[in-house]
């Protein structure tokens, strides 16, 4: 009986794995982030990944978008699937963006949005949901590294949950991606918002 029992566990085991990695990259794509696993796994990952941004740098920044998050002015938009051509802007400065992210081919949801920043410098980009975003220069498809990470407070604000720091160029277009696995972070707010500009000596 106890061997019966065994076996069971052992197959619901090879089940489980093999649905995960049913969720994989479909053929011919390049992956976009690690393989999937539970969402609140990601997360601890890309938190461990990303150093933590300074919150009394950000603090300022994030009141402000905060104030765009809950009051607008909004704009409701969809991302363009992965794999598309990228049509959705989010550039317009002081603007709360309704994300929804279209369904992948494979597993959860997914998406891109073009920005194309007026000028260069550092950039705080703060989302409504725990999960971050990647960032690549359109052009070149080049990922663009991340400063750091800044967990919002809910007492600084309680409309945004995340902050990514990221320095760019003015006039550039890129291409900010978002991944999703559950329904709930498929949908989100996002606010993008100046955190540093760059000096000319």
């Amino acid at each position: 009986m106890k061997l019966e029992n065994l076996l069971k566990k052992s197959l619901l085991a090879t089940g489980a794995a093999a649905l995960l990695a049913g969720c994989g990259t479909p053929a011919g794509e390049s992956t976009p982030e690690p393989t999937p696993a539970p969402e609140a796994s990601l997360e601890t990952q890309g938190a461990q990944l990303l150093a933590a941004c300074d919150p009394v740098e950000l603090e300022e920044v994030v009141e402000h978008a905060c104030i765009h998050a809950e009051l607008g002015p909004f704009e409701a938009v969809t991302a363009s699937a992965l794999g598309a051509p990228v049509l959705v802007d989010v550039s317009a400065p002081h603007t709360a963006y309704n994300v929804t992210l279209p369904p992948t081919n494979y597993c959860g949801w997914g998406g891109r949005l073009a920005f194309i920043p007026e000028e260069s410098g550092e950039l705080a980009f703060l989302v409504s949901r725990h999960r971050g975003l990647r960032i690549f220069e359109a052009a070149t498809g080049t990922e663009v590294a991340r400063e750091c990470r800044y967990n919002v407070p809910s007492t600084v604000c309680s409309s945004l949950k995340t902050g990514i720091l990221a320095d760019v160029e003015g006039g550039t277009e890129y291409h900010l991606q978002f991944l999703s696995l559950t329904p709930g972070n498929a949908q989100f707010r996002l606010v993008v918002e100046e955190a540093g500009h760059h000096h000319e000596e």
